[in-house]
């Protein structure tokens, strides 16, 4: 089977320079950055607001770039592109919000895997 985000953990432990507490606390961090992006997104869903959805989407977009977590970004993307053109109220969106939340937790599982290492 196909490790998801392979390149995680040596990006991690590139930017902690050999700092295991400086590692730890990272990990931790990009963790509860996934599981807020996660929160944050559904209430926004939830409420319809999307300056709500834009401001974790602009809180955590460095950190998903930084760490290499294009499928999260390219879904962000997409999901500002129906919001944009078709609203909240449509199929495109409903569908994308699913794809997003099966991506954040593969991520939030693949973090979580690494704190626990």
């Amino acid at each position: 089977m196909e490790q998801i985000y392979p390149e995680l953990d040596q990006l991690i432990s590139e930017m902690a320079d050999g700092d295991s507490e400086f590692k730890s606390q990272l990990t931790l961090a990009i963790h509860q950055g996934l599981e807020e992006l996660k929160e944050k997104y559904a209430e926004g869903s939830t409420e319809k607001d999307d300056h709500k959805i834009q401001q974790i989407r602009h809180k955590l977009k460095p950190t998903l770039m930084m760490f290499e977590l294009t499928h999260i970004i390219d879904e962000l993307q997409a999901g500002k592109e129906i919001i944009e053109s078709e609203g909240f109220d449509c199929a495109d969106f409903k569908l994308h919000f699913q794809r997003l939340n099966e991506k954040l937790d593969v991520a939030i599982a693949r973090v979580y895997k690494l704190i626990q290492e």
